[in-house]
């Protein structure tokens, strides 16, 4: 018997091999195909560990995979595409802000935590969809009840059957005028709960949960929420009630329930900036202990359950992705326990003048193609030469080259630079059409490019 993910998970995964991952990511992401190559693997294995026996299945631990390469690559984005693409539960956490126990900071469990919650987002949002038309039906129901006055009771001499048939005619006539939109104007009142919440704070900077105190178990009567009568239009009603009719159709026990096993067969955690915590002990410059924040990380990653107000969390299976520069170490730096806990190391490439090109224009969602519907919006028709774009490709690598290398985050700096004045003049533009050239880009940039100075501050 094989253990299986969720259905919607699982559709998503079986259905793409990893030269179908890679080309998928590489819609969005740029060259490092050493990476990609290595994720698609550790999704395409989660599928391959699914259908095998239980108790074999249980021993297969995930290849986490640990990614080395200047800031402004791609490895966030890698991580989180790929996420999307196996629609499992994602989190992204800078390894920095954990502390240890006794300083202030984040518990490592909060990892797991947030995870837990995004899959509670991710199950309730499929299962509305299952219960939008079924809710939109009660809610309309609801409100024909508040328009329309109630059955008066029926007379002796009258015919009950009539009587019943006259009223659901009003009912329906009334139903295709609340669809149509010609009940807009009235107003009615609707029994809504208030929402108020008492405001209470058991240790600063601690949520209840942390301290493993569920108030609402302890004291269910503070949090019920009082009623109170709303005057409110039709569409702003039948949005209410609808609302209402979802939370009541959707099971919450079953979604957590759903969610845990998401979280615990199909999630991912993006660790970042593993490096700035990977200093062993006595290295120069302020920090709470490295190693200690690395130990007390490490029971997550190898498997361990954490406490969560939705139940026990098992992290053995959860995949889990670092990340780093490693300007001022080096991955051996990391304790040993750790490093042995992501097995496959993969380096990505510091991006250059072809691969910004690339950037600015091939992705789904490219830089350019932004900017020329940012300004569509103007009715501004705006375009970009390709010596523009080998321009603008050839600016942001010097900039890089002469301070620091922040990688593609440079052309964000270099775009808004170039657009300045066009952003700002746009709605009152006359001559609509605007073509940026490559003696527009000099005009703009060559002046800070050159000034070494200036460039550090405005690119």
């Amino acid at each position: 018997m094989a253990i299986l993910l969720p259905e919607a998970t699982q559709t998503a995964t079986e259905s793409l091999t990893p030269k179908q991952i890679v080309a998928e990511l590489d819609k969005y992401v740029v060259g490092q195909a050493a990476a990609k190559r290595a994720v698609a693997i550790a999704l395409r294995n989660r599928m391959r560990r699914q259908k095998l026996p239980p108790e074999l299945a249980e021993e297969i631990a995930p290849k986490n995979i640990l990614m080395i390469g200047p800031t402004g690559v791609g490895k966030t984005e890698i991580a989180r595409r790929l996420a999307r693409l196996a629609q499992s539960p994602f989190v992204k956490v800078e390894a920095s802000k954990f502390t240890e126990v006794g300083y202030v900071g984040r518990d490592v469990e909060s990892m797991v935590r947030d995870l837990v919650e995004l899959g509670i987002d991710m199950v309730r949002a499929e299962r509305l969809e299952e219960v939008r038309s079924k809710a939109a039906t009660n809610a309309e129901d609801r409100l024909l009840d508040l328009l329309l006055p109630p059955t008066r009771p029926v007379a002796p001499d009258e015919d009950a059957g009539a009587v019943r048939d006259q009223h659901q005619r009003t009912r329906d006539r009334f139903r295709d005028q609340l669809r149509a939109g010609q009940l807009d104007s009235r107003v009615v009142e609707v029994e809504a709960r208030d929402k108020s919440f008492p405001s209470l704070e058991i240790i600063a900077g601690s949520s209840v949960e942390e301290v493993d105190i569920n108030l609402k178990d302890m004291l269910p009567g503070l949090f019920q929420g009082k009623t109170k009568k709303r005057r409110m239009k039709v569409p702003e009603a039948l949005e209410y009630l609808t609302q209402e009719e979802e939370t009541k159709l959707i099971d919450m026990d079953s979604v957590a329930r759903t969610a845990v096993e998401r979280v615990e067969q199909a999630g991912i955690i993006f660790i970042d900036e593993i490096d700035k915590i990977s200093g062993r002990e006595g290295s120069h410059g302020p920090d709470v202990s490295r190693e200690g924040v690395q130990r007390d990380i490490l029971p997550i990653v190898e498997g361990t359950t954490v406490n969560t107000k939705y139940g026990m969390v098992k992290t053995d299976h959860i995949l889990f992705i670092a990340a780093g520069a490693f300007h001022v170490s080096k991955p051996s730096d990391l304790i040993p326990e750790l490093q042995g806990r992501f097995p496959i190391r993969v380096e990505l490439e510091a991006l250059g003048r072809d691969e910004f090109v690339r950037i600015l224009t091939e992705p789904r969602s490219a830089l350019v193609k932004q900017y020329m519907a940012l300004m569509e919006t103007e009715g501004i028709s705006l375009t970009f030469t390709d010596g523009a774009i080998y321009k603008i490709a050839d600016f942001a690598t010097r900039v890089n080259e002469r301070t620091e290398n922040i990688g593609a985050r440079r052309l964000h700096t270099v775009m808004e630079k170039l657009l300045d004045e066009i952003s700002f003049e746009g709605p009152d533009l006359q001559n609509k059409q605007v073509t940026i050239d490559e003696e527009y880009v000099e005009k703009m940039l060559a002046d800070i490019v050159k000034n070494e100075d200036l460039s550090r501050y405005i690119l």
